[in-house]
């Protein structure tokens, strides 16, 4: 039985992309099905995080009824299959995201779990991929306008009757100004399931188009990306040991 999960966040640039192309990639590390489908197609940012912005079938062609979905699947150096989204602007024109429901029952079979990355915000893209989810993932910063906007994203769950299964909270540096975590818990009234701190490692990643936990496997994102996998998985996270030379190599960056 294929889940849909969608990661969604209430505002732009609280690292919702970064997450989906490292925990679709850790899933896939522990042995999953996984299909990672970018359902932004105003601003999509999927493929350019893994390196081929321009593909010759993508979701539009999809949701116009141009192509089957099948037909929009690629494989990523690292293994990962992604259904992208056009980088066109002319593509936006009789593109209907009313129609993602329909994309997700004809892939159905296709994966253990189908990620799901969402439009920032709360417009009716977001929405359409709230209405296609079996569960929930909110990815926040420990701000208060991003956990207001997280706050905003919970309740329209509620309303659409989606599961949430907690708060990514990204970028956490450790400072005083930051939000506690018992704070942000708190405001959201979900759990909080994984903490991915500051770490130079991650862009750096997105600059090679490579996820951090296959650029960085040893990285302390990494790490905590593949304790989110094995969260959403159900399965005991176990820590495996790099040799002496990676360790220290992701030590240092």
């Amino acid at each position: 039985m294929t889940r849909v999960l969608t990661v969604i966040s209430g505002k732009g640039g609280v690292g919702k992309t970064t997450t989906v192309t490292n925990l679709g990639l850790a899933l896939m590390k522990q042995g999953k099905s996984v299909i990672i489908l970018d359902a932004n197609v105003t601003t999509p940012n999927l493929s350019l995080h893994l390196g081929i912005p321009f593909y010759p079938v993508t979701l539009h062609d999809v949701l116009k009824g141009k192509a089957d979905a099948s037909e929009a699947i690629y494989e990523h150096s690292s293994g990962l299959r992604i259904i992208p989204a056009s980088l066109k602007t002319d593509d936006l024109a009789e593109t209907s995201i009313e129609k993602l429901n329909k994309v997700l029952m004809n892939l159905l079979g296709r994966a253990d779990i189908i990620i799901v990355d969402a439009a920032a915000g709360l417009g009716k893209e977001a929405l359409a991929a709230v209405n296609v989810a079996d569960e929930l993932v909110i990815v926040t910063n420990p701000e208060l306008p991003a956990v207001t906007d997280a706050l905003k994203t919970v309740k329209v769950a509620e309303q659409f009757g989606t599961k949430v299964l907690g708060v990514v909270v990204n970028r956490m540096r450790g400072l005083k100004h930051e939000l506690p975590l018992d704070d942000i818990q708190s405001m959201l009234e979900i759990p909080i399931i994984s903490v991915i701190p500051e770490d130079i490692a991650v862009p750096r990643s997105i600059s090679e188009k490579i996820p951090v936990v296959h650029h960085r496997p040893t990285s302390k994102s990494a790490r905590e990306f593949r304790k989110l996998a094995a969260t959403i998985s159900g399965t005991e996270f176990v820590e495996k040991q790099g040799s002496l030379i990676e360790r220290l190599f992701g030590w240092m960056i």
